[in-house]
């Protein structure tokens, strides 16, 4: 957390710091998002981004809040186990990864 201080030691600093962190989280959020109707655990990149966000800005925490609940009341709806629920995500989370590695050696990532 030097960085963190560091920053913080100024008002233009910490302005600095909240627009980084708004930036890297959001980014990562519109990928969560674009991660949802595409290929990828897109929930779980959602909650990464709104858990970056929420370490500045306190909307952001009652929005992971929110939606940490709608995804388990949609799987509490669909009846699937809480075990099959962490099989599927871990396994949606490798093959994404097996994805990207993929792309990558084939130059086209």
């Amino acid at each position: 957390m030097r960085i963190r201080t560091w920053f913080k030691k100024t008002p233009i600093g910490r302005l600095v710091w909240r627009v980084l962190i708004g930036l890297v989280g959001g980014l990562i959020t519109v990928l969560g998002a674009i991660a949802l109707v595409g290929p990828g655990p897109g929930i779980l990149i959602v909650l990464a981004g709104l858990g970056i966000l929420a370490s500045e800005f306190a909307w952001a925490a009652r929005v992971m809040v929110h939606t940490r609940t709608y995804a388990q009341k949609a799987a509490d709806k669909v009846g699937i186990p809480k075990w099959a629920q962490l099989a599927m995500v871990a396994g949606a989370a490798v093959i994404s990864i097996i994805v990207i590695l993929y792309l990558h050696s084939a130059g086209k990532l």
